[in-house]
């Protein structure tokens, strides 16, 4: 069977890489454009398709696949499966019914739970106990396709963004391979998901979305700050500088009467802070222009008396 594979973060390489192990034909991957990066803006490509060169499969890179042009190259492979991961542009139906065996997502949720483009990370900070991958049928719709498979991942108390990433990557190129041959062979089960999600869409995330809000509880911010984790980061701002948060703890023993934002302590243990509900406690931190630094090491070379306000803006 030939295989076309879309996909462009690092969240789609171990699923293209499962693939090739596993002895599939991946005639062409197609992924985003590669970007300019860093000081001198030089073009990066993006993670899958380094890993498709190491292959020697071929890359395709349209700036939208829907172009007339990419569509006939596509139509030309004849794939019989097209496989898409992560892939960041909205696939048409030319695409969409070309192959034998259509076309099929590996979605980072227990469908029909967080449909939509940031999944991890609302898993994470909405306290989830568990998350997990679908494989679907892609369809019109927006991650509402019939489900073929699912696997459950649990949470971590700890979880962040970033290590549920990667425990998601590592369950979709499994549950993909297992998920193939029934696929092929006609005996897999097509499942209508539900009209409505049970849980609100998971829009892109944005950076503006990190700025904590301490009238906010304790528990909650601490769920963002690790949903969050690595990008783009919790922050909020320090005598009028940015100070990321790295790392948060929840204390909720204590009923608050300082105002939301005031630093309540700040030692060897972290910087308190009070929240509309519970205390904020500050573990790991990095200051505009700095390292990131645990607290106790951030005090000891920049001081933060308590009543000191951390605030929602630059002053």
């Amino acid at each position: 069977m030939k295989i076309v594979y879309m996909g462009t973060p690092d969240f789609a390489v171990p699923p293209l890489e499962a693939l090739v192990k596993a002895g599939y034909e991946v005639a062409a991957v197609v992924t985003q454009p590669d970007k300019p990066k860093g000081r001198g803006k030089a073009l990066m490509p993006t993670p899958v398709k380094e890993e498709a060169l190491k292959h020697g499969i071929p890359v395709y890179q349209p700036e939208k696949v829907r172009e007339p042009g990419f569509v006939e190259k596509l139509r030309e492979l004849k794939p019989d499966l097209i496989v898409v991961a992560a892939f960041g542009q909205i696939i048409p139906e030319s695409v969409l019914n070309m192959p034998k065996f259509g076309c099929i997502n590996i979605h980072a949720s227990l469908l029909p739970k967080y449909r939509g483009a940031a999944p991890i990370q609302y898993a994470v900070i909405d306290g989830e106990k568990e998350s997990g991958v679908t494989i679907m049928k892609m369809g019109k719709g927006l991650d509402t396709g019939d489900m073929i498979a699912r696997t459950e991942v649990p949470l971590a108390k700890d979880e962040t963004g970033g290590s549920l990433f990667e425990k998601l990557s590592s369950a979709g190129a499994r549950l993909l391979v297992e998920t193939l041959p029934d696929i092929f062979a006609g005996t897999a089960v097509y499942e209508k998901q539900p009209e409505e999600s049970p849980t609100p869409y998971a829009a892109m995330i944005t950076k503006k979305m990190g700025l904590i809000d301490f009238s906010k509880s304790a528990e909650e911010l601490e769920r963002l700050v690790r949903g969050l984790n690595p990008w783009p980061s919790a922050y909020t701002f320090l005598n009028g500088k940015n100070l990321k948060i790295w790392k948060a703890e929840a204390d909720m023993t204590q009923a608050e009467k300082n105002i939301p934002g005031t630093v309540v302590r700040a030692d060897e243990e972290g910087i308190c802070v009070a929240c509309g509900t519970g205390r904020l406690i500050l573990k790991e931190v990095q200051l505009e222009g700095k390292k990131r630094m645990d607290s106790a090491s951030f005090l000891r070379g920049c001081k933060v008396e308590p009543g000191t306000r951390l605030t929602d803006h630059k002053e």
